[in-house]
């Protein structure tokens, strides 16, 4: 199956989640990640603002900037697909809708910091396979972005989310850790 079909069949499925049971099972997936060793010795976190139809990171941000991390949401350039990290210090105060729907920093709260002090990425998907690959949204942003980072990689989704494998092309880069809300899988 190729990566669209795949994206719109995966779509169609994730929406048909209730709310009630998106929102337990990312509290699972919250729960693992927060006990994970791997994010307990992060300092700084990089991490996609969700949509109501993702795992819910909005809960993550607030936990991690409760706990004294450092964390940064992306800044969309469209023109060039690019991915730039801001720092953010209050989810609730510093973000408004941005580009494709997605909550973004406000320009006076847009605080970017190099790449580089980034130690760990939760990695937004619509399908992952167990090897670490995913089918994003397509616009390559997130691989384009990790191609340049020696990271760890962790995506989080839905355990619907998962297929055995998915096509892979020449850019696309793999996760280290899938966590489900029924698993974790260590990719590498």
């Amino acid at each position: 199956m190729d990566k669209k079909t795949l994206r719109k069949e995966m779509i169609l499925k994730r929406r048909g989640m209730t709310r009630i049971e998106r929102e337990e099972k990312s509290k699972r997936i919250q729960r693992t990640l927060f006990d994970l060793e791997e994010y307990k010795k992060s300092h700084f976190i990089f991490t996609f603002i969700s949509t109501e139809e993702e795992v819910d990171t909005h809960n993550i941000i607030r936990h991690s900037l409760a706990i004294g991390k450092r964390v940064g949401v992306p800044i969309t350039i469209p023109e060039k697909k690019e991915l730039l990290v801001s720092e953010i210090l209050d989810f609730d105060k510093e973000l408004e809708m941005g580009f494709y729907n997605i909550l973004t920093p406000k320009k006076e709260y847009i605080r970017e910091v190099s790449p580089d002090i980034v130690d760990l990425v939760l990695v937004p998907g619509v399908v992952f396979s167990k090897d670490g690959y995913r089918v994003g949204y397509g616009g390559g942003y997130y691989d384009r972005f990790l191609s340049r980072l020696n990271v760890l990689k962790i995506g989080i989704c839905f355990h619907l989310q998962l297929q055995e494998k998915v096509p892979v092309g020449k850019f696309d880069i793999p996760v280290d850790i899938i966590i489900t809300d029924e698993e974790i899988i260590y990719c590498r």
